[in-house]
């Protein structure tokens, strides 16, 4: 993605840490955090592994969780855009969603009784259809303009960002809509747990006693403006998406490659379609799930090409969100970098030797006019966004 800055004119967010963006940041800048065993959902797992699920979150009868949470996201950006129904339907308006779950994996039932030979209700699979995310974003908001639902695992707000982007910037939509939704359910609860990559305790994102993930939920959207329509309409920036990277590098199904080669290409390439020379950023939001090989391989990429640039995991407040957090890690980075401070690494305690930089221990001040969020996924593709503040 290279050309002019895209604007960023509003952001939404709900996740475990609050149900809009305000609360998030409270709760990021309190230390608050609530992971807990799973209520919605049961497995017979001896171990009740903790989650950060969203208790008081209740979808409408009509959408399943992923898209009623995309949507929640989505109403709360466009609000802070200064939008409404009627002015954003006189616009070439796209919507793009990253997500890995998605809602086809929250219907079991259906599932049981077809594979048995019964006939089960197909209103369930009509609910299904309703729920793509991106197409309940669109069709709340009257839009026309394009529409794509991104789905390459953990990457997938991020990619969803850098494709909305790219639409601004080749004059295809006025506007976008971009983010990422993910629900928590009981199957990529029971397999995550299966790849061993899941914590028992609270995770600790590049602590030495780090032993995994804790899965999460949520949404986060942003709009995004070329320059020509944020001047047609008068919305402040918020902030500005200046460049995004991505590399894959198929390394291995659910491993990150030992040295980092995909990462650092995307670093690179988000670096030099952004033009902000390194002694701009302020910091980074890293990916930092808590398992022992991506913090271990992601702490090492950031000392090669970024020494000394602070950076923390803001996972240790939402959980991993899957598809939804290159978005929601975004939404907090713009909103960190427009404060000039970023919040402690929530679970860091102890260093470990092996990773020779050190996340964040306390709430730090920040100076510098640009900020990246990263994501690593399954199949070993790293996506990196570049955000940037006037």
């Amino acid at each position: 993605m290279t050309g002019a800055p895209v604007a960023i004119t509003g952001m939404g967010c709900i996740c475990a840490a609050g149900a809009n963006l305000p609360d998030c940041m409270d709760a990021l800048f309190r230390g608050v955090r609530s992971p807990a065993p799973p209520a919605r959902f049961t497995s017979r797992h001896p171990i009740r592994y903790p989650v950060f699920e969203l208790r008081d979150f209740e979808e409408p009868p009509d959408l399943l969780r992923t898209g009623a949470l995309g949507l929640h996201a989505a109403r709360e950006a466009v609000a802070d855009a200064g939008y409404d129904r009627e002015t954003l339907r006189g616009l070439r308006v796209g919507v793009c969603v990253g997500t890995t779950v998605g809602t086809v994996m929250s219907e079991e039932n259906f599932c049981r009784e077809f594979l048995a030979g019964h006939d089960p209700e197909i209103a369930v699979i009509r609910k299904i259809l309703r729920s793509n995310p991106a197409d309940v974003i669109a069709r709340e908001f009257g839009l026309s303009g394009p529409r794509q639902t991104v789905v390459n695992a953990c990457s997938s707000g991020t990619d969803a960002l850098g494709t909305a982007g790219s639409w601004i910037r080749a004059g295809l939509c006025d506007v976008a809509i971009a983010g990422g939704a993910d629900e928590l359910g009981r199957i990529p609860y029971v397999g995550f747990i299966s790849l061993m990559i899941t914590d028992d305790s609270p995770c600790k994102p590049f602590d030495k006693n780090r032993k995994g993930l804790n899965l999460g939920e949520g949404a986060a959207m942003l709009v995004l403006e070329s320059e020509p329509s944020r001047r047609r309409s008068g919305n402040r920036a918020r902030s500005y998406l200046l460049g995004y990277g991505s590399a894959g590098d198929a390394y291995h199904l659910t491993a990150p490659r030992p040295d980092g080669a995909g990462l650092k290409r995307a670093l690179a390439e988000a670096l030099s379609s952004s033009g902000a020379p390194p002694a701009a950023i302020a910091f980074v939001n890293a990916h930092g799930t808590g398992t022992p090989d991506n913090d271990r391989i992601e702490s090492r990429v950031l000392g090669d090409l970024l020494p000394g640039v602070p950076f923390l995991s803001t996972k240790g407040y939402t959980g991993h969100t899957l598809g939804a957090a290159g978005a929601i890690e975004a939404v907090f980075t713009a909103a960190c970098l427009g404060l000039g401070k970023i919040p402690a690494n929530a679970g860091f305690a102890t260093p470990d030797p092996e990773i020779v930089n050190t996340p964040v221990r306390e709430v730090t001040t920040v100076s510098g006019t640009v900020a990246l969020s990263e994501s690593l996924a399954f199949g070993g593709n790293n996506s990196v966004v570049v955000l940037g503040k006037e």
